[in-house]
């Protein structure tokens, strides 16, 4: 017992036990605070990449081939708040409802729409490409364009398009991957972010 009892008093290693029930807490406080700030880092990305990608969708080529080529469909004639539009009249905004455009094409997501709804996969790749300058992670995938009516444009003009669009670029889907999560795979799902501006060129060089 005499043995015993010096050995039971011994305090020596004290710190270093009472540092191995502290370290995970404080790891796990730590990987916290770098989350939080790459967090904070990645959503200013991508609000700056769906910025720029509005930006170039506005003077570049339009994904949307409705309003991109030269044999667009004219307005005049259309519907604009119970009266048929002439050549020279303002295209009111409910003449365009929304055309959404991804990877897979577009569609009318509202009508009323124009009768073509291809696309061009070329000004779309384009497009994610610019905005995976900003951040890297954006896949085609998660990637969206919507035209919808701005109320801007005249019937019949010969410069086409005829309507300017309102374009609105949109990433869905998005997710960020924490560091203190990592070891168990999860990932954390980021808002959708969005940005509008009316179309100035759609026939631009990029």
């Amino acid at each position: 017992m005499s043995r015993v009892l010096p050995f039971l008093r011994n305090t020596r290693a004290a710190s270093a036990a009472e540092f191995v029930l502290v370290l995970p807490l404080a790891l796990l406080l730590l990987f916290g605070i770098i989350d939080v700030g790459n967090y904070a880092w990645t959503l200013n990305e991508y609000e700056k990449a769906t910025q720029m990608g509005t930006r170039f969708a506005v003077v570049n080529n339009m994904v949307s081939s409705a309003f991109a080529t030269e044999t667009t469909e004219t307005y005049v004639g259309t519907n604009c708040n119970g009266t048929a539009l002439r050549a020279g009249d303002r295209i009111c905004r409910e003449a365009l409802g929304t055309l959404e455009c991804s990877s897979t094409g577009c569609v009318c997501a509202a009508a009323p729409c124009p009768g073509d709804t291809g696309s061009d996969a070329a000004a779309f790749n384009e497009l994610v490409t610019r905005m995976q300058v900003f951040q890297p992670d954006i896949t085609a995938e998660s990637v969206r364009i919507e035209y919808q009516g701005s109320g801007l444009g005249f019937a019949g003009d010969p410069n086409k398009p005829e309507i300017a669009p309102l374009v609105t670029v949109r990433i869905v889907n998005a997710t960020y991957n924490p560091i203190s999560l990592s070891p168990f795979g999860a990932a954390v799902p980021l808002p959708d972010f969005s940005y509008s501006l009316t179309l100035e060129d759609g026939e631009g060089a990029s």
